[in-house]
């Protein structure tokens, strides 16, 4: 009963749009101005278009259901949606980069050089088994219900925060997408089967051009039992994704700013997540979906992101906060 009445508890924001709309709304209008400007190369650019006019309408819609409830509930919701979007709006890099000369050559090389191996397939193939598989795979499907547990986490517990946190988690993500659009690498999964195993082994990195325009082969992960989270990872990659955004990896900067959020608010709650974060990260490399150095620059950026964007919410938005009452 408490938790009930504190959801449809009554809140002010001082504002229509709530910060993480407001850096939504932007990315959509940055990225539909490319759009244009791409228009004549691009696969589908209308459909593009009509997809971001309905998130738009969308963000306006809920806008307008806050309104009539504005509750802890309706803020929510608005929020939840706009992180929800993220699903859309991270294949949806493919399609820009795409048009761009692959870089995964260039990648694999300073791999070579500064490793003396590609560590994402020695990794997978001293550690082919399931034992090894499954913790992995386990860790790198986590990554979104660790997301909602921080942000639900900060929810219920330090409300007065939760916008704060939600803003900088989507303008985090969009920092890298960004980056993704204009540094096209797709990462060991799909640039090591379009150049060819005997090229990997002999160490050769060939150029691919424009390629992963017309081709989006994956190669499955390391597991010869294909165990439950094997399958899960597998099913989670057939639908959302595309060769796009290795370098840096999301996977690792993103976690590590879920686990500052936590580390600063639950001593406790950052333990727990902690064994999910680290097997995250090895992850990355073990299913071959980044090299190392994508995962190593990962989590360097990652702080830098994360006080980028706390710094854009202290200076635009942290004076109208949320009232309760």
């Amino acid at each position: 009963m408490a938790l009930e009445l504190r959801l449809f508890e009554r809140i002010e924001s001082g504002r229509s749009l709530f910060a993480v709309e407001s850096i939504s709304l932007i990315y959509n209008a940055l990225t539909t101005i490319l759009i244009f400007l791409l228009y004549p190369r691009m696969d589908h650019p209308g459909m593009m278009l009509l997809e971001r006019a309905g998130i738009v309408a969308l963000t306006f819609a809920l806008i307008y259901l806050y309104q009539i409830f504005p509750c802890r509930l309706t803020a929510f919701v608005r929020m939840v949606v706009q992180m929800s979007l993220l699903a859309y709006w991270y294949p949806d890099t493919y399609e820009f980069n795409r048009l761009f000369p692959n870089l995964d050559h260039l990648f694999a090389r300073a791999e070579q050089a500064i490793f003396h191996c590609q560590p994402s397939v020695e990794f997978s193939r001293l550690c082919p088994s399931e034992w090894f598989s499954e913790p992995f795979n386990m860790g790198y499907f986590f990554y979104y219900p660790m997301m909602l547990i921080v942000t639900v986490f900060y929810f219920l517990y330090h409300f007065r925060w939760f916008e704060k946190i939600c803003f900088v988690l989507v303008t985090s993500f969009f920092v890298y997408y960004l980056f993704y659009i204009l540094v096209p690498v797709a990462g060991p999964q799909f640039y090591f089967p379009a150049i060819g195993e005997a090229n990997v082994s002999a160490c050769i990195f060939p150029p691919v051009g424009d390629y992963f325009n017309d081709h989006t082969f994956l190669l499955p992960g390391p597991d010869s039992a294909h165990g439950f989270f094997y399958h899960l990872v597998e099913a989670s990659q057939e639908v959302g994704e595309r060769p796009t955004a290795a370098f840096p990896s999301s996977h690792v900067a993103i976690s590590t700013i879920l686990m500052v959020m936590a580390w600063r608010v639950s001593r406790k709650l950052a333990y727990v997540l902690l064994p999910f974060y680290v097997l995250l990260c090895c992850a990355t490399v073990y299913i071959q979906a980044h090299y190392l150095i994508d995962s190593i620059v990962g989590f360097f950026t990652a702080f830098f992101v994360y006080v980028l964007a706390s710094r854009m919410y202290n200076r635009w938005f942290a004076s109208r906060v949320f009232r309760v009452g």
